[in-house]
């Protein structure tokens, strides 16, 4: 059988997915790897771990016939490369902390207001940019043999096809690129003192960017959110996705070019030409629930604390979670900014706090909502995905919050099934990218928003708006 094949470089794994043509997953595989944290808020990983890994999925994977591969992967972090295309060092991963004095760099010499209108986004220290400016700054002897500048999924298609490329969606989450213009911002670049020639071409993500050494063609793929959207089929304009992974993400595809004038929701270019998307992330949403088990109730299975979670009403009986444990990105830009929670009383037990915090994660969920909703989108309903919405607590809980009716689709690696899908237009199976959406993509089920919890959680998300404000005061914070 003719299968495509998606790639998806995650933080932690490289997984990949055989799919059929008419949508059918015919091969699973994947290989796992670690994340360096060499001091405190850092957040680094060797790149040939991704191609090791890749090289893994791919053998175990045993596809076939393969007729086309497409890459997704993690976003922001950076890779770099001498003139030898060897690396220089560990690449700085999106959840690496320590650029804030780089980002309040960027800002000064670029502007805010035109940052935002070039690149759809203000400096965070999540971004690429800041991070080639910190080793600028700190690795002096590095900087000077830079030769190419590349993201994660990005080193396993050199080391694939020995090309050098990229792709539109990812390279709008490096800070460097022209959303508008849908190329790397000549602008940017000139402010910030960085040559162009570092970066590779940018192509539309079902490009051809490449062939393997059997001649198969790689599509260029996208950045793993754009890729996942594409995996439950959000990519027309209006259409929305919810993932309720490790972070949390709400994506929407834009009407039109629009950018949040604070910069507190991300806009970046879509994987299909000629559209773009916001999106809102929060860095702790089905981690949050992972770290409880983790580290408060060690050796309860998740199944347990969620079932615990059910035997509480909406609200908690007061009983709220800010769900920050790693700082935030949507719609608070603070790395510094912490969890914590609220409202504890002598009944409430394991179960109380496993369902404030499917709550919490819910609300900032909301956050994001709202940020979009502000750029236009008025979605009838949306797709879930993710880790998080195997719950079925969960699943009601985010509807009712959101008060949107959420799909869901066929598949759990809706990255890795995107970036299949991806490859399939590359090959020449789909016509594009919507077509390709048609053909696959597959709605399983379906959550309405519980009409008994929603005035509990309309008044819960207002209380929840109070929590950040707070927080930041005890710490000595601005808001």
């Amino acid at each position: 059988m003719t299968a495509l094949v998606g790639l998806d470089v995650g933080t932690s794994s490289t997984k990949a997915i055989a799919v059929a043509p008419d949508g059918a997953v015919i091969g699973r595989a994947g290989g796992e790897y670690a994340v360096s944290t060499p001091a405190p808020g850092h957040a680094e990983q060797d790149p040939e771990l991704w191609w090791w890994a890749a090289q893994a999925a791919l053998d175990e994977l045993d596809a076939g016939d393969v007729a086309g591969i497409g890459l997704s992967g993690q976003m922001h972090g950076l890779v770099l490369l001498d003139e030898r295309l060897r690396p220089l060092r560990p690449a700085i991963l999106w959840n690496d902390q320590r650029t804030a004095a780089e980002c309040e760099e960027i800002e000064r010499a670029v502007g805010l207001e035109r940052l935002i209108e070039l690149t759809g986004n203000r400096a965070l220290t999540g971004f690429t940019a800041p991070k080639l400016l910190w080793v600028r700054r700190h690795e002096p002897d590095v900087y000077a043999r830079i030769a190419h500048v590349l993201l994660p999924k990005d080193y396993v298609r050199l080391r694939l096809t020995g090309e050098l490329g990229t792709d539109v969606s990812d390279a709008s989450g490096t800070l460097l690129f022209d959303v508008g213009a849908r190329g790397w911002s000549e602008q940017v670049l000139e402010l910030l003192g960085l040559p162009g020639e570092w970066f590779p071409p940018a192509l539309e993500s079902a490009a051809v960017s490449g062939s393997t050494a059997a001649g198969v063609p790689v599509a260029a793929g996208g950045g793993d959110q754009a890729a996942g959207a594409v995996g439950v089929g959000v990519v027309r304009p209006g259409s929305v996705s919810v993932a309720l992974g490790t972070s949390g993400v709400v994506f929407g595809v834009l009407p039109e070019l629009a950018a949040d004038p604070r910069g507190t929701a991300h806009t970046f270019c879509h994987a299909v030409p000629g559209t773009w998307h916001a999106m809102g992330v929060m860095l702790s949403a089905a981690g949050a629930l992972e770290w409880l088990q983790r580290s408060v109730v060690p050796g309860t299975p998740i199944e347990a604390l969620l079932d615990a979670a059910a035997g509480w009403e909406p609200g908690c009986e007061g009983l709220q979670y800010a769900p920050y444990l790693a700082g935030e990105r949507t719609p608070h830009a603070d790395p510094d900014a912490r969890a914590a929670f609220v409202g504890l009383g002598l009944r409430h037990d394991t179960g109380a706090l496993a369902r404030a915090v499917l709550e919490g994660v819910a609300y900032g969920l909301r956050d994001s909502l709202e940020l979009l909703r502000g750029l236009g989108l008025r979605p009838a309903s949306g797709r879930l995905g993710g880790g998080g919405s195997r719950s079925d607590l969960w699943r009601r809980i985010v509807a009712t919050v959101l008060d949107l009716p959420l799909e869901i689709t066929a598949t759990d690696d809706a990255a890795a099934f995107g970036a299949a899908l991806l490859g399939g237009v590359a090959a020449g199976t789909f016509a594009d990218v919507p077509a390709a959406v048609e053909a696959c993509v597959q709605v399983t089920g379906r959550v309405d928003p519980d009409p008994a919890w929603r005035d509990a959680y309309a008044r819960g998300y207002t209380e929840f708006g109070r929590l950040y404000p707070a927080l930041a005061g005890l710490r000595g914070a601005r808001p």
